[in-house]
């Protein structure tokens, strides 16, 4: 089941920009912590965002903003084990599994997830990439950085760290159709850096030829850039998400679908007339 909702959204993927749903399941998230843990909340986000215009949506159990708290992975495993396969019975939609532990991958996996959205993009966990081989899944690699250093071309730098996770993937037997990079904003990256990062989308396809994926909704930026709070920075996001839609991107990991579908749909009808 899960590789045909995979073929599914990557078919997509080659033709259309898509959105990705938001569905955290932890209790200390930024933007919506609490608020969908259990399955009858989590069920009725789910329905909400796919309602919405979600292609996919991304369930996640372990906090990973600035400042968090690791979670231990049998922690993380306890929120996800009683909502996943119901989900994914409930839902048409395709899913990803927001963890950079290569066990707690595997099990989603096995419950019906069809990609892995790796924060550290297969360079923390050196399972990682055996496990999303073998289920020949979909991967989402995220540049990250241990520490923010403000003197280095950040650019420069994520270059570097995809070709090694790619090489990584490579040896694992990952097939690179199913491989999406994501820059990293707001993870060891300074406020000017994230920017120029989001300005290098265009650069990351040009180099390596491969889908984008953009994940800025709601964040910290848009609050130091604006003064704006959480709740405030739906309009920042749009704008950050479209403008990066000009430079080549693909996917948007969104909290507000029905939102960024509309806008969307805008960008294309505009483009296309």
């Amino acid at each position: 089941m899960a590789d045909a909702r995979l073929q599914t959204f990557l078919a997509a993927l080659a033709v259309r920009p898509l959105v990705m749903g938001i569905l955290n399941l932890t209790p200390d998230s930024f933007s919506d912590g609490g608020r969908f843990e259990g399955l009858g909340a989590a069920r009725a986000q789910a329905a909400y965002l796919a309602e919405g215009g979600a292609d996919i949506l991304d369930v996640g159990a372990e906090s990973t903003r600035p400042g968090h708290t690791p979670v231990p992975l049998e922690a993380e495993w306890a929120r996800l084990a009683p909502v996943l396969a119901p989900l994914v019975a409930a839902t048409p939609l395709p899913f990803s599994i927001d963890t950079y532990k290569a066990e707690i991958a595997r099990r989603a996996l096995a419950a019906g997830i069809s990609v892995v959205n790796d924060i550290w993009g297969l360079q923390r966990d050196p399972a990682m990439a055996d496990v999303v081989a073998e289920a020949q899944a979909g991967v989402v690699i995220m540049h990250n950085r241990e520490t923010m250093d403000r003197q280095i071309d950040i650019v420069e730098d994520m270059l570097r760290f995809f070709e090694r996770s790619l090489a990584v993937a490579d040896r694992a037997g990952v097939q690179r159709d199913r491989v999406l990079l994501d820059p990293g904003v707001g993870f060891g990256k300074s406020g000017a850096q994230n920017l120029s990062a989001l300005k290098a989308t265009d650069r990351l396809k040009s180099v390596f030829g491969l889908p984008v994926l953009i994940g800025v909704s709601r964040k910290r930026l848009f609050g130091e850039m604006l003064g704006l709070s959480v709740d405030e920075r739906l309009i920042a996001t749009i704008a950050a998400n479209l403008t990066t839609l000009a430079r080549g991107a693909n996917v948007f990991r969104v909290h507000d679908a029905a939102e960024h579908r509309a806008a969307l749909k805008v960008f294309e009808a505009i483009t296309n007339a």
